[in-house]
């Protein structure tokens, strides 16, 4: 069953869509259902807020992304985001932009992916918009956070000595980008018996399609008393995010190959498609893993944590920012991850 959009029309779809929503926030005294949220500010925290665009075609494929993962996938980047400033997701405001090409069927999958994300991280719809399109589909989601000032980690505090660390593994989401391309590569060539064989690359896939914030460690650091002293989270790769705190803390950095996590699957998707895989370490994005520097004498705490590897430390900026092989030599480090400009 299909249903146009038009029957319902734009209030229509609106109410359709967030319907039955229910506030987890005590800071969220009225959400949707009127010309504009009411959200209470904390005593003693401060306000955080990010935003982010996603367009067809140049952020997303639908030809392999199910729009109930597209809808997780997009609120939870932007959880990510304020987690990076060592915060805690609260409210998240929702805008579409719809071609007719969509059924209202298709928008409930979108929200549907949308709603279970800010079920599992506990964070309320409080509002948003919808608009036609003339290119398809357009996702722009505004979150709201909050955290103690004191608590809050910027991008420019790393300091020379400190310790390089990020979670997770990298490279994971890029091979699970290059595997679906492969696949849909595969179905244009017109033979309609041929199914996709992601036989033993599921992980590779999750990470693509439905990647999650590292709320752990973030608790993990809290519990452990070990406040970073910059942070962020890795979005067009981990090359471009370290040169990014380097830059705005005025400091080099010397990065170790040997000490990149990588998971099994993403080193023999790598080896398959003939691909270097520290490059899709370095380089490939998506993968939402933080990266964060800490003070030297936090290196038994955060050396004991699960999920946490230290990768390389902080140098003076006359040093430079450099990649050291295996072998030991050094190469100066670039961004060159995803640019969509």
């Amino acid at each position: 069953m299909r249903t146009e959009i038009a029957t319902l029309g734009e209030f229509g779809l609106i109410r359709h869509l967030t319907e039955g929503l229910e506030n987890r926030q005590p800071s969220t005294r009225y959400g949707v259902g009127d010309d504009a949220a009411v959200i209470a500010c904390s005593e003693g925290k401060q306000t955080l807020i990010t935003t982010d665009l996603l367009l067809e075609g140049v952020h997303f494929d639908l030809t392999y992304v199910p729009l109930k993962h597209l809808g997780y996938k997009s609120a939870v980047v932007n959880f990510s985001d304020i987690y990076a400033m060592n915060g805690t997701p609260t409210q998240i405001t929702v805008s579409l932009g719809v071609s007719k090409r969509f059924s209202v069927e298709e928008m409930e999958a979108l929200y549907a992916g949308i709603r279970l994300a800010c079920e599992e991280y506990g964070v309320d719809i409080v509002g948003g918009d919808t608009t036609s399109s003339m290119t398809g589909l357009t996702i722009s989601i505004t979150c709201l956070g909050e955290a103690a000032p004191e608590q809050i980690v910027y991008r420019n505090g790393a300091h020379d000595t400190d310790l390089l660390c990020v979670s997770g593994d990298l490279g994971a989401a890029y091979m699970g980008l290059q595997l679906l391309e492969r696949e849909k590569l595969v179905l244009k060539g017109g033979d309609q018996t041929i199914q996709p064989d992601f036989t033993g690359r599921e992980y590779l896939l999750e990470r693509q399609l439905k990647p999650e914030a590292r709320r752990d460690i973030i608790r993990q650091l809290a519990e452990e008393q070990v406040k970073p002293t910059a942070m962020m989270d890795i979005s067009d790769g981990l090359s471009s995010e370290v040169l990014h705190i380097c830059t705005q803390s005025k400091v080099g950095c010397r990065l170790y190959e040997e000490h990149l996590p990588i998971d099994y699957q993403t080193a023999a998707m790598a080896e398959e498609l003939n691909m270097n895989v520290t490059t899709c370490a370095l380089n490939g994005g998506e993968d939402y893993e933080l990266l964060f520097t800490v003070p030297l004498s936090a290196y038994d705490k955060v050396s004991q944590m699960d999920g946490i590897r230290v990768i390389g430390h902080i140098t003076k900026p006359e040093l430079g920012c450099a990649l050291v092989t295996r072998d030991g030599q050094e190469f100066e480090l670039k961004a060159q991850g995803w640019n969509p400009l």
